[in-house]
This record gives structure tokens, C-alpha cells and sequence, in this order.
């Protein structure tokens, strides 16, 4: 069998000669070589999870990008803030969070030197900040496009903030594009280990509208921890956000105060052990 994908679909060379190959690009030395695409993820990040409260959203994720099993890159944000309305948490592929991360450093930039169309109490031009709802739709569009193209990014993406009435907004998109909407999301092993503590606290839409601050910095801090102890893709340093009207509140280096494992050489089973 021909192994070479450009081989692949068309009749034998040595029955009805040879093929033009001149529909292939060039490649670097001049030689014919197909189109290729990554096909699967090698640097990536685990979990991000996000509450709603009753006045913005809290969102978290760890430090650490492993190359495969390893845990290579132990200081990895995967918070990227966008605005004061808007937060956005990679999991998945590292190489593509950057990307996406240029993309929209880029679009930033665009937004900064557009002028809204509102004015303020003095009557002077307002720029109007785009919102977490209007940047998940973006980046929901530029996913499916990517999908759609056979080249999908390889990311879990949770965008966390403000829409244009200040109203609380989370919601999530993948590589295929597809989106969704919850007072509480978690990608990873996060929606298995995290996602029953946060709907426990707040099971609906109604729920998260009376939650405070304080509880849902609480419970998302607590999924850390699950979420150290049992995900083997995971470490104890992690990024957290809260975003409200006052802006964005973004700590990187947050640390699980008192976790180790210690406690697991009395555990039955752990290591060599005379039961």
C-alpha cells in the first residue's frame, strides 16, 4: 500500500500513468508535500472552572501545562484577561491558547482605538468596552471557522465577565465550535470532580443570583483542591479572576495553603505496607 496521502483516492501509476502533482504546495527544498494539520494536542492545560454570583463571575485555573504525562511547565497562565468585562480560560493545547491570546491581544487593540457611539454626563464620546457575551460570540465563530477548515484549535475555551447591561455572563466553547451557557461551567476533568461541588451551591439561574462573593471565591477554591487530589494533569498553584462593575480582579499565583501528601503513606494500599 501507498502510504502518501497524495497517493491516496487515484489510479495506479503503473497502469494509467503518472499523475500531475502540480496541485500540491511547495514545501521547503522545492519537493511536493501535502497539506498537513495538528491532529492531536502536546503541550496542554487541564481544567478551568467558573461560578456566577449574584454581581459578576469567578473564574479559576492551574498553572501547569504537561507535556503528555509529564509535568513540564509549572508556571502556565491560563487566565487571559481581555478588558475590564471580560475574562478567558484555556484548556487544552498551550500552542493554540497563544495564538488565540495574539488573536486577541490584536483585536484589543483594534477595539482601544475604535470610539463608541455613547457620550458621558459631560457630552463627550464614550468608548464603549466590548462585552464578555460580544467576545464569546467571537471567539465561538473563529473556533467553528478553524473546525470547518479541518484545523480546529485544540481548546476548551470559558469566557467570564460582564455583558453590556453589567449583567453576570459565563459560557463555554470548544474546538468544534459549539457553545453553551451556565451559572456554573468546568472543562477537563473539571466538569466530572468540579462541576457536582459547584451545582450543589448553585443548581440554577436563580440560585446564583443570590450568591455572594465571598461563597463563590469559597467553592471555586475548594474545586482547587478536588481537583489537586484528584487530577493527575493538575498542581497546587493556580490563577483565579473575579470580574464585577469594579473591573477585574486577577491573582496568578495563588496557592493550596497546607496541601501535600503526607497524610498517604497511612493510607491502605499506598506503597509497600505490612496490613
Amino acid at each position: 500500500m501507498n502510504h502518501l496521502p497524495q497517493a491516496w483516492g487515484r489510479p495506479r501509476d503503473d497502469v494509467y500513468g503518472s499523475y500531475n502533482p502540480t496541485y500540491l504546495p511547495q514545501s521547503h527544498g522545492g519537493t511536493q508535500q501535502p497539506i498537513t494539520h495538528t491532529q492531536s494536542p502536546v503541550v496542554t492545560g487541564t481544567s478551568v472552572i467558573a461560578i456566577k454570583f449574584s454581581t459578576g463571575v469567578v473564574i479559576a485555573a492551574d498553572n501547569l501545562a504537561s507535556y503528555g504525562s509529564l509535568a513540564r511547565f509549572t508556571d502556565v497562565k491560563r487566565l487571559k484577561p481581555f478588558n475590564r468585562k471580560a475574562v478567558v480560560g484555556f484548556g487544552g493545547d498551550v500552542s493554540d491558547m497563544q495564538y488565540l491570546d495574539r488573536l486577541l491581544n490584536s483585536l484589543d487593540v483594534e477595539e482601544n482605538y475604535a470610539v463608541g457611539s455613547g457620550r458621558d454626563a459631560s457630552g463627550e464620546l464614550e468608548h464603549v468596552l466590548m462585552s464578555a457575551k460580544n467576545l464569546h460570540t467571537y471567539l465561538s465563530k473563529v473556533m467553528y471557522k478553524r473546525r470547518t477548515d479541518f484545523n480546529p484549535l485544540w481548546n476548551a475555551l470559558l469566557v467570564a465577565g460582564l455583558d453590556e447591561k453589567n449583567v453576570p455572563f459565563l459560557a463555554s466553547a470548544d474546538l468544534l465550535g459549539t457553545t453553551f451557557s451556565a451559572p456554573t461551567l468546568a472543562t477537563g476533568f473539571g466538569a466530572h470532580l468540579a462541576q457536582p461541588i459547584l451545582r450543589k451551591v448553585v443548581p440554577d439561574e436563580e440560585a446564583s443570583k443570590a450568591l455572594d462573593r465571598a461563597t463563590a471565591v469559597k467553592v471555586v477554591q475548594d474545586c482547587m483542591k478536588v481537583l489537586f487530589y484528584r487530577d493527575a494533569r493538575s498542581m497546587n498553584e493556580y490563577s483565579i479572576a473575579v470580574i464585577d462593575e469594579k473591573g477585574v480582579e486577577l491573582k496568578q499565583n495563588e496557592k493550596l495553603e497546607n496541601q501535600s501528601w503526607d497524610f498517604a503513606d497511612r493510607i491502605k494500599g499506598y506503597g509497600t505496607q505490612t496490613v
